[in-house]
C-alpha cells in the first residue's frame, strides 16, 4: 500500500483515538496536535523509506505517539526549572466537587514522570493489557506493573498532602 494512502486511511479510521491518546499524555490540545503531527510525520517518512507491511497501522501509530511524547519530555526536562510553587492560573470558579477532583487528578498526572504517566494512560484510558503497554513503552511487563504501582502511589500520596491543611 502507498504510504500516502496508508496515512490517510489511518487518520480517517483512527485519527480521533490517536489525538485523544496524545491529549491524555500531555493534557494540552495544541501539544497533542503537535505530538500526533510529528509522530505521523515520522511514521510517514519511515513507511516511505522502507514500505513495510504493517499489520496494525493504529498500533504502530500509537507507539509512535507514545515515543514522541517521551522524546519531548526528555528534551523539555533538560530545560525545566523545578519549584515548589504553582504559577497563578487566574480566577477559579467553584463548579463542584467532581471538577475539583478531576483537576487534582490532572495535576497529579502532570507531576508524574513521563513513563509512569504513559503507563497509566495506556492502562486506564486506552485499556491496553500490560504486554501491549510494555511493547509501546519499550520495557518488560514487570516494569509496566512497577511503573503503574509507583504512579498510583505517587497520586495517592499527592492527594493526601493536598487534603491536609
Amino acid at each position: 500500500m502507498d504510504p500516502d494512502d496508508a496515512v490517510a486511511d489511518l487518520m480517517r479510521a483512527s485519527g480521533d483515538r490517536l489525538f485523544r491518546l496524545a491529549y491524555q499524555l500531555c493534557h494540552e490540545r495544541s501539544g497533542a496536535e503537535d505530538i500526533v503531527q510529528e509522530a505521523l510525520t515520522r511514521v510517514y517518512a519511515s513507511w516511505r523509506r522502507r514500505s513495510p507491511d504493517i499489520g496494525s497501522t493504529e498500533a504502530y501509530a500509537r507507539r509512535a505517539i507514545v515515543n514522541e511524547h517521551l522524546r519531548r519530555r526528555r528534551l523539555r526536562a533538560s530545560t525545566e526549572i523545578v519549584t515548589d510553587h504553582l504559577p497563578h492560573s487566574g480566577v477559579r470558579r467553584d463548579v463542584g466537587d467532581e471538577v475539583t477532583e478531576q483537576d487534582a487528578m490532572w495535576r497529579g498526572l502532570g507531576e508524574l514522570p513521563a513513563r509512569q504517566r504513559a503507563v497509566l494512560v495506556l492502562r486506564y484510558y486506552v485499556d491496553l493489557p500490560d504486554h501491549e503497554i510494555a511493547e509501546l513503552v519499550g520495557c518488560r511487563e514487570a516494569t509496566v506493573r512497577s511503573l503503574a504501582f509507583r504512579a498510583l502511589e505517587a497520586l495517592r500520596a499527592g492527594a493526601l498532602t493536598r487534603e491536609l491543611p
